[in-house]
């Protein structure tokens, strides 16, 4: 019922998408969104702004169903709107209006323009209700409506609005209710409910289970893929450690097939580590709908972890199936499927472990570096990289604490204690297994394959119960913050204590310093605009002279520089006349819409659009939400990547050529992508830098309507109070007559709506094709088509405003601002390196300095492993996020020709440079200290020229592996890939001279 109230059954089946993945309309994602709010028990609503990208009618129809229900269901309601129809106005019964963080009224609808008449003002005919309550407390808005003729008009502040309600008789009534306590005998005892949650335990489980199954299955591409990487790692890896190529002779060859046993618990781990980025992109919306009670954390917990179990099965048996006889362990069955249930244990107890990090982090740079960083200690405290015997006795905590110490016992004992191992080398009274495992500081009892088993149980009840005590307390990072301009807190300041506190102009500051020479009518402009924000306390007639005597002098001020410039800046304008004609787009057909039985291959998003947009006239575009209005913008405005287009463009005449149109048209995109970290005159000063041609360095109405489809309704003029429009209208027949006083563009939603048509059997946009309004627009566009005399085509001499440097270093100057203002990115990435450092300094203390065994040497070249392979691939994976956010604001900025990819590239990886060797010198610096490695300048500056040159390229992989695919999370199990291949090849786990590659 309520997907046909909210207009959601056309796009029922259809994905919600986001920036990178094509979904349902902006008006659409709103609906949903009250939707979810309708459809619960909730008795008491609270909605904001729900209208935002709605059209009035489906705004309108919206408001009435909750207005229905609530009446009802004896229900309570308050929704917030911004300037809602007057159709819709009538709607409501109480009215609350809020300004400068004051109630000026509250009561029934009926009795707040008497209010303000009371006051003096009154509202005119022809004029919302709902506007002029906006506006009748604005200082610039407010006097228009002093109806007092007799009387001087003096600005009535909100201060006084409110104290004058308060004696006010709706205000005295609500007064005097509220001063009597209410009698709790009197209410109903289910009034309130005594449950938390709307069903009972069993039905929340299942209902999450069954959503938790339906988003595995719609993202199963991830988890084949992982099957797929995993098969193609089983391969190499059996190939490498390949039982012809591999003797059982010499504690030199158990070394070889620890290394193997090593590198099977670190795919297992590598693959759980992808639930780290998955788990971090599902936690908005868990967020959001525990605070509202849809559930509780640990019924959202438990179905991410049983439902993996049966995947946990299917990778752990594609290693151990694929490898385990290939690479030549211990042939007896039984060892098989107990390394098979080892593997099993470590691969949920990872899972569990990168979700819990995961929950912890909340936020996907921070659960990155964190989830990096625990990998690492786990890693190197167990047991492998450095022998137990030579941790130091201060730290031999952390090794029983840290469950891979577990799994690297009960592996090597499960393999080494095996029949083929026992053999007894010369001059020794223990089997070869036996000591291979004391020469690597290995527990040889055999029960310790049980009892890491046992613990790895553990760890994994411990983790995922950790993650759901997490989901139910922790809370996310952002905070909605209310956000001030400098004018604003320049008025109030002038309100509050009388003085005049004069703001440096932007011009002067630090960061706008070359730029503003080059254009310096963007602070002016700029500071115009953010002089929109009023209502303040009145503090008497001398601090109102002052703020107009300020506001004067900046306007002053304004003329006198403009008078300076030889009245301003006269950009070039060539006027433009766009035409579009049988405009046609299709995607291919939705598997959602082929499972229906829909036999078509596409689907027909615009069905042979025509108009022409002409110098001088403004036009409306409008529809009902899903209508196609976003996809016709795309489509003109050259922004479609996919699907299918058919039709003419031209631009004055000639054919339309994306790169010269790009350099003349802007386009505001329905949804917002903008670098987070840049403030808004900086983006600003970006866009005007990039977009207005460097000699600029000194000084009508229109409708055309579209029904749902992508068809045309009406393509014409309005005329005064949409006459043209309404008189077309009323001519159908059928159509019902506009009420007087009724908006106009509600009625025309309402009228030519889809159930309008099938009441009346009236096909509109068959109608207005054989009108003689189709015929006049079909002439205007070919008229418009046609080149006039003596004119020529678009044309730039470049395809950008600007040469390939100065676009570089536009690109270098935002990545500055975006890392610099970015601690979560920068200030963790430092920290994190600090840390490892000093972990790594401290296990590995004074190693460097011992050459007297081969396990010295072996340690030593640990100590360089784990920060060659290790550090460096945190780097890379703590990058992506970064270019993932910044690669949607790419695409928006590169369509609109503010720059081409390579100074964009050029900007993201310079401005890693000196980042990375601030990083590289201060690990170096300790470990290579606090390790004890020779001192020499030459060794140490080799070192950390390699350490360097590491990062670089870990990072760069990093940025590639977002750059080739489609979202985060297939570019983190891509890289994962490779992460793997070059720690099998890096010639720790396996030396050079035994691998047959």
């Amino acid at each position: 019922m309520y997907s046909k109230i909210l207009g959601l059954e056309v796009c029922a089946d259809t994905m919600v998408g986001d920036q990178m993945l094509r979904g349902i309309s902006g008006g659409q994602k709103k609906r949903v969104t009250t939707g979810e709010m309708l459809v619960g028990p909730a008795r008491a609503l609270f909605m904001d702004e729900i209208s935002t990208g709605l059209d009035t009618s489906t705004t309108f129809h919206i408001v009435n169903s909750i207005k229905n229900s609530i009446h009802i269901l004896q229900g309570t309601c308050v929704i917030s709107l911004l300037q809602p129809a007057p159709e819709t106005y009538d709607l409501f019964d109480d009215i609350i209006l809020l300004s400068d963080g004051h109630i000026v009224y509250q009561g029934p609808r009926e009795y707040v323009l008497e209010f303000f008449e009371h006051m003096g003002f009154g509202c005119p005919d022809r004029k919302g209700v709902a506007d002029f309550l906006q506006e009748v407390t604005s200082r610039k808005d407010q006097e228009q409506y002093w109806a007092r003729r007799d009387e001087p008009y003096r600005f009535v502040t909100v201060t006084e609005l409110a104290e004058a309600f308060t004696s006010f008789h709706v205000g005295r009534k609500l007064g005097d209710e509220l001063a009597i306590p209410f009698d709790k005998a009197k209410s109903h005892p289910a009034a309130l409910t005594t449950e938390k949650y709307g069903i009972g335990k069993k039905e929340l489980l299942k209902a999450l289970i069954s959503r938790e199954y339906l988003l595995m299955k719609r993202n199963s591409f991830v988890y084949i893929f992982k099957m797929f990487r995993l098969i193609i790692m089983a391969f190499i890896t059996m190939t490498v450690f390949l039982r012809t190529e591999m003797s059982k002779q010499t504690t030199q060859d158990g070394a070889i097939f620890m290394g193997a046993l090593f590198f099977s618990i670190l795919m297992v781990m590598f693959n759980g580590f992808s639930e780290l980025a998955i788990t971090v992109m599902k936690l908005p919306p868990f967020y959001k709908q525990r605070d509202l009670l849809f559930f509780p954390a640990w019924a959202y917990a438990l179905p991410l972890w049983i439902l993996k179990i049966p995947i946990t099965f299917v990778e752990t048996s594609i290693w151990v199936f694929t490898t385990y006889y290939v690479i030549g362990l211990d042939p007896n069955v039984g060892r098989f499927f107990k390394m098979y249930l080892l593997l099993l244990c470590i691969n949920q107890m990872a899972s569990g472990l990168f979700r819990l990090i995961a929950a912890l982090g909340r936020n996907m740079i921070v659960a990155n570096t964190f989830g990096t960083f625990a990998l690492l200690a786990i890693l190197v405290m167990g047991g492998f990289i450095l022998s137990r015997d030579d941790i130091k006795k201060w730290l031999i905590w952390g090794y029983w604490a840290l469950p891979l110490m577990y799994g690297q016992n009960a592996i090597a004992v499960n393999e080494f204690l095996g029949d083929s191992w026992k053999q007894v080398p010369p001059n020794s009274t223990e089997s070869l297994g036996v000591l291979v495992l004391k020469a690597r500081g290995i527990f040889p009892e055999a029960h310790w394959y049980w009892l890491g088993v046992g613990a790895l149980v553990g760890y994994v009840f411990l983790f995922n119960g950790i993650f759901t005590l997490a989901l139910a307390y922790l809370s996310p990072f952002e905070k909605p913050q209310a956000v001030l301009s400098k004018e604003t807190l320049e008025e109030r300041n002038v309100y509050k204590g009388g003085e005049v506190i004069e703001l440096s102009s932007r011009g002067n500051s630090s960061s706008g310093g070359s730029f503003n020479s080059q254009f310096p009518f963007l602070t002016c402009e700029f500071l115009a605009i953010t002089y929109l924000f009023h209502n303040y306390e009145d503090r008497g007639v001398e601090h109102r002279r002052s703020v107009s005597k300020l506001i004067s002098s900046r306007v002053g001020r304004s003329s006198e520089v403009n008078q300076n410039r030889k009245r301003g800046m006269v950009l070039p304008f060539e006027p433009l006349s766009i035409t579009f004609d049988d405009i046609k787009y299709a995607v291919d057909m939705p598997q959602e819409m082929r499972a229906q039985g829909i036999q078509e291959d596409r689907l027909q998003l615009l069905k042979g659009v025509s108009g022409a947009f002409r110098p001088g006239v403004l036009t409306a575009l409008m529809g009902v939400s899903g209508a196609g209005k976003t996809t016709l913008m795309d489509t003109l405005a050259g922004r479609k990547t996919g699907g299918y287009i058919e039709g003419r463009i031209s631009i004055s005449g000639y054919p339309k050529k994306q790169e010269t149109f790009a350099r003349v048209a802007g386009y505001c995109e329905q949804t917002d992508i903008h670098s987070p970290h840049v403030t808004v005159y900086e983006s600003l000063k970006y866009s005007a830098w990039l977009r207005l041609p460097p000699e600029v360095n000194s000084a009508t109405r229109k409708l055309l309507l579209l029904k749902r489809g992508g068809e045309e309704i009406y393509v014409g003029p309005l005329g005064r109070h949409s006459c043209h429009l309404i008189a077309y209208l009323e001519g159908i027949n059928g159509v019902c007559k506009i009420k007087d006083g009724y908006n106009p563009a509600t009625w025309m939603l309402e009228v030519t709506s889809p159930a309008q048509e099938a009441a009346l059997g009236v096909d509109f946009a068959h109608v207005y094709k054989n009108s003689e309004l189709y015929r006049r627009n079909k002439n205007t566009i070919m008229e418009l088509s046609t080149p006039p005399p003596g004119s020529k085509e678009l044309y730039f001499a470049t395809q950008y405003s600007q040469s390939f440097f100065i676009q570089c270093m536009a690109c270098l100057w935002k990545q500055h601002l975006s890392y610099w203002r970015n601690p979560p990115y920068t200030a963790v990435r430092f920290l994190f390196t600090t840390m490892v450092a000093l972990l790594f300094g401290t296990i590995f203390w004074d190693i460097g300095s011992k050459r007297e065994t081969q396990q010295d040497i072996f340690n030593a070249m640990g100590s360089m492993y784990i920060v060659v392979v290790f550090v460096g691939i945190q780097a890379a994976i703590s990058v992506q996020p970064i270019v993932a956010v910044e690669r949607a604001v790419f695409y928006r900025e590169s369509a609109a020709g503010m720059y081409s990819a390579l100074p964009y590239a050029f900007g993201q990886v310079v401005i890693e440079l000196p980042y990375i060797l601030v990083q590289t010198v201060t690990y170096g610096a300790i470990v290579y200290t606090m390790i004890g490695f020779e001192w020499k300048v030459a060794k140490f500056f080799w070192y950390l020229f390699f350490m360097y040159c590491t990062f670089v390229y870990y990072t760069y992989y990093g940025m590639m592996t977002v750059a080739v695919t489609p979202n985060l999370n297939i570019a983190s199990i891509i890289a994962s890939s490779f992460y793997a291949i070059w720690n099998l090849f890096s010639g720790f786990i396996i030396p050079k001279t035994v691998s047959v590659f």
